[in-house]
């Protein structure tokens, strides 16, 4: 099962570099991205026992053949997008069936926070500094209304970050900085930040999985979370205290992680609910699927 996981993980990082790098660009990225513990370019299989060699496995793609999945990836996600925008824009998700938007998780565009970094690594720069702005302009987190912590911290709080960083960096063959960018998504982050935030606010730091985004923590939320729910903040909040200079975020990710594996079996498995006030496991089902998957991905990160 862990050797899956990691092989998963790589599969994901193999469809996106489909999309942006060369050949030899790959194989250099693979050869030093190779996990500690993983096979060696050598051939040598170390002492984890993995047999899987990263740092060849962009040999068994040809050029061909990585034109081919770049241009399909490309097709299936300009598919998703473009319908995005002209069947449910400016709601926050597409009903694909009825062809209709509709306003999910926040009221805030959701897809299109979601989606700004991927029109970078497509190289749509000229959309991605459209949208950009369209955001800057139209987008306020001051609202009435209940939230997924996971999902806004996944979706939303990535999204603005990860799309920050593209606005101010220069991209070779791509294009950037964003002119007239003034780090406006940053603060929308910070913003969001403080409001996710309180939903670490339980004796044992593992979050609420709910958050009112004016209001705080509703009252009479449940304390019960998944594990994927209390444990999936590292990448994003440690960000954003990176960014910010508020170590606040990165604490709270942090103490939520260690509460969770501190409560581990003594066979090292965690269960798949937790209450959030007493720390007791609700649901005692292990595994690495719904509800605990991206926790191990996140520990990986």
């Amino acid at each position: 099962q862990g050797r899956d996981m990691r092989l998963s993980v790589w599969v994901q990082g193999l469809v996106l570099a489909c999309v942006c790098l060369s050949h030899e660009q790959f194989h250099v990225l693979a050869e030093a991205s190779t996990p500690n513990g993983a096979r060696s370019s050598s051939g040598q299989e170390n002492s984890n026992g993995l047999d899987f060699d990263y740092a060849t496995f962009a040999d068994h793609i040809g050029e061909e053949e990585r034109i081919q999945l770049k241009e399909r990836v490309r097709t299936m996600f300009y598919h998703g997008y473009d319908s995005y925008m002209q069947h449910a824009f400016p709601a926050d998700e597409l009903l694909p069936i009825t062809c209709t938007g509709t306003r999910t998780m926040g009221d805030y565009s959701l897809t299109l926070l979601d989606t700004l970094d991927t029109l970078v690594i497509m190289g749509n720069y000229t959309e991605f500094e459209d949208r950009v702005r369209w955001v800057i302009a139209n987008i306020d987190f001051n609202k009435d209304i209940p939230v997924s912590v996971f999902e806004t911290n996944i979706r939303v709080l990535g999204g603005l970050l990860s799309a920050h960083m593209m606005a101010v960096a220069t991209i070779p063959g791509v294009g950037g900085p964003v002119s007239g960018y003034n780090g406006e998504l940053l603060v929308m982050a910070l913003d969001m930040g403080w409001r996710l935030l309180a939903a670490f606010d339980t004796s044992t730091g593992i979050p609420y999985g709910t958050v009112n985004l004016r209001h705080g923590v509703p009252q009479g939320e449940t304390p019960i979370t998944c594990t994927a729910g209390g444990g999936t903040f590292s990448v994003e909040f440690g960000v954003l205290s990176a960014l910010t200079g508020h170590a606040a975020f990165e604490r709270a990710a942090r103490r939520a992680v260690r509460a969770l594996w501190s409560r581990r079996s003594e066979i090292d498995l965690l269960g798949n609910h937790i209450n959030t006030q007493t720390g007791e496991w609700t649901h005692r089902d292990a595994g690495i699927g719904s509800g605990i998957d991206s926790f191990y991905e996140y520990l990986i990160k």
